[in-house]
């Protein structure tokens, strides 16, 4: 259902300006306040536009004989029904890495056709409803590739790959990095003989018609890339070549874009990226090769934020700390990594309209109990003071979608809106709040006795 509007002053169209009367509306509603200190806030409009950024920037980039593109969301960067549901029906498929993930982007209403399985970890039950469902399944390693072959079904529909590293190095955030010597993803290329081996599990398998790489996400820049996947496409011409037939027939280039956090801008574009790919393998948009995207962070980060309220403040050695309810349950990455997720923070007055008082070096600290719970250290900030809220911008991918349950504290709500050219603001439920009960029940209440029962006497 669909929440009440609220008509303001008329909004401009830019994302980073929808932000403020969202806020605004969402404390005149109660959809913020004492009773829902903190939640999640997802931009419609914006989705759609980025989902239209990727699709012409590809389409562009292609010559006369366009290849087809599956372009697919990567579940995990947000993974909630109606925002997945608002995906396909944007025309996107979905890459997932889970049965969790599986499932519900079968429930979002993506086709089973539109749908490719990654993980470095499926079991076989996994592959089984996979292949069954007919699931695009991108095999991690020649183990996996056997398993494949005992279970894959007469007349399987499932288009079948190879995960391929191509091992051409790391980008500035270690972790994002699935391209480095020793990455735990896909077979290693330069490693002696792997690439030998890669030839004959495709010469062995007449049904493995799909390459597929993924070089990493954020800190990655777009030329390492390209690197990446230029080295898979010339994999795939030398199979083609050895086999003297085009068994390979697409590409899954994966996603990984990497996201400007520093400010409002859109940087690197889906178009920059596109044009750095076409520059790197011309022919990769020849139309000889079916292509595949999985970009999750690149299209939701700029798409959503998360709005929370001061709880206290207080003075701790000379610096101002403002206590509130977004820590690192819904902003782990920034606590834990602050300097390689950095959060821009935005300062409200208790009525929801950007905060007007005297700007001074701040903390904003999130709500668990251990000392490094801090979002942003010193930020220039107006003065904050109890009532008021922050926001945390570009936080639409992973912050609110995969909260961390750390001291039991509740999943926040989310929130989808639209905000009109007259600035009409609408919002409708994407998942609402967590409950007590519902943490309870999560944390084994119906086998409450159990454990002390096994003291009992036999």
């Amino acid at each position: 259902m669909i929440q009440s509007s609220a008509t303001l002053a008329p909004a401009p169209t830019s994302r980073a300006a929808r932000v403020a009367p969202v806020v605004r509306h969402a404390v005149r509603t109660g959809a913020l306040g004492a009773e829902h200190p903190v939640a999640g806030f997802v931009d419609v409009e914006g989705v759609r536009e980025s989902v239209a950024d990727l699709q012409a920037a590809f389409d562009a980039a292609a010559s006369g004989a366009a290849p087809g593109v599956l372009h697919t969301f990567a579940a995990k960067a947000a993974s909630l029904i109606p925002v997945l549901r608002l995906l396909a029906d944007s025309g996107m498929g979905c890459e997932v890495a889970s049965p969790g993930e599986l499932r519900i982007a079968l429930d979002a209403g993506f086709a089973p056709s539109a749908i490719v399985f990654d993980s470095p970890a499926k079991t076989r039950d996994e592959l089984r409803q996979a292949l069954a469902l007919g699931v695009a399944v991108n095999a991690d390693s020649f183990s996996e590739l056997r398993r494949v072959d005992e279970l894959r079904p007469e007349g399987c529909a499932s288009v079948l790959g190879l995960r391929v590293n191509p091992q051409v190095g790391t980008g500035s955030i270690g972790a994002m990095s699935t391209a480095t010597a020793t990455s735990k993803f896909g077979v290693p290329l330069r490693d002696p003989g792997a690439r030998e081996r890669v030839v004959r599990a495709f010469a062995e398998r007449p049904w493995l018609t799909r390459l597929h790489a993924h070089v990493g996400s954020q800190g990655c820049p777009i030329e390492l890339i390209a690197a990446g996947i230029a080295e898979t496409y010339r994999l795939a011409e030398e199979i083609n070549a050895t086999l003297g037939v085009r068994q390979v027939t697409s590409i899954d280039i994966g996603g990984g874009l990497p996201v400007n956090f520093d400010g409002d801008e859109v940087r690197p574009t889906f178009a920059e990226y596109a044009r750095a790919l076409r520059e790197a393998v011309p022919g990769l948009f020849d139309g000889s090769y079916a292509l595949v995207t999985e970009f999750g962070r690149s299209l939701l980060a700029k798409n959503g934020f998360i709005a929370a309220l001061v709880e206290y403040t207080k003075d701790a050695g000379g610096r101002r700390v403002a206590i509130t309810h977004a820590g690192a349950q819904v902003a782990t990455r920034t606590v834990l990594m602050p300097d390689a997720w950095p959060l821009r923070v935005g300062a409200f007055d208790a009525d929801g309209l950007p905060k007007d008082a005297p700007v001074l070096p701040q903390d904003v600290a999130g709500p668990c109990c251990f000392a490094g719970d801090v979002v942003a250290h010193a930020r220039e900030l107006p003065e904050l003071e109890e009532g008021d809220i922050v926001v945390l911008y570009d936080t639409g991918a992973y912050y609110f979608s995969t909260p961390w349950a750390y001291n039991s504290l509740p999943y926040p709500a989310v929130h989808g809106y639209t905000v009109s050219g007259g600035g009409e603001v609408r919002l409708a439920p994407v998942r609402p709040a967590q409950t007590l009960d519902e943490i309870a029940a999560a944390s084994g209440l119906a086998h409450a006795g159990a454990l002390t029962g096994l003291l009992a006497p036999a």
